[in-house]
């Protein structure tokens, strides 16, 4: 969240407990221990036509409210814990070690932003003629035998940075589907005036 939203919860909370003791008129959120919850790992906010400035001047860390915070960092990576052997627990850690050195900017050498990240070859996958093809067969292998399995699909994901490619992974796998496709018509606005309805498709298989 952006930080004016926790200022603007600030201030509010120090009109409420200054009631209270008129001395919270002047503490950080009236003087109530507030917890906030987040990872600076994750992606920033979306600021329309914002410089990269605009972008890092929007996140709480550069509110003036951030001195008044405690930082605590959790220490133990819970993923490590679910090794089932020696071998799959030293590839979940290097990777997260890895995963982390990406976080906090320290792969690929001094920057300013940008760099280039070796990926290792065993975390790729090859498909350079068609890597949404790649990509779902790697995700969901034999995939027609199990369509109707809820849990093959419960315990798979592939995570996309665009809508576009995530339309694209979706046509691929539907394509997978049997049946002809159907279109079904909905609608979303009532009008008393015939024929003025307003309608959107659904697509259906």
């Amino acid at each position: 969240m952006q930080k004016y939203c926790f200022e603007a919860l600030d201030r509010s909370l120090k009109d409420i407990m200054q009631s209270v003791d008129p001395s919270n008129k002047y503490k950080p959120f009236g003087g109530l221990v507030i917890i906030f919850n987040g990872d600076f790992r994750q992606i920033l906010h979306v600021i329309p036509k914002g410089s990269r400035q605009d972008i890092v001047f929007s996140a709480v860390s550069s509110s003036h409210q951030w001195d008044s915070c405690k930082v605590l960092k959790l220490t133990r990576n819970m993923r490590l814990q679910s090794g089932s052997s020696k071998t799959s627990f030293k590839e979940v850690k290097e990777f997260s070690e890895w995963i982390l050195s990406v976080g906090d900017g320290n792969a690929g050498g001094l920057n300013e932003g940008e760099a280039e990240i070796k990926v290792s070859n065993d975390i790729l996958i090859e498909g350079e003629s068609d890597p949404i093809a790649a990509i779902v067969e790697s995700t969901y292998p034999f995939l027609k035998d199990h369509l109707w399995e809820p849990k093959y699909f419960q315990e798979r994901a592939i995570l996309a940075p665009t809508y576009e490619i995530v339309e694209m992974v979706n046509d691929y796998v539907l394509s997978y589907l049997p049946g002809d496709e159907k279109v079904y018509l909905i609608s979303d606005a009532i009008s008393n005036i015939e024929g003025n309805l307003g309608a959107s498709k659904i697509y259906s298989t």
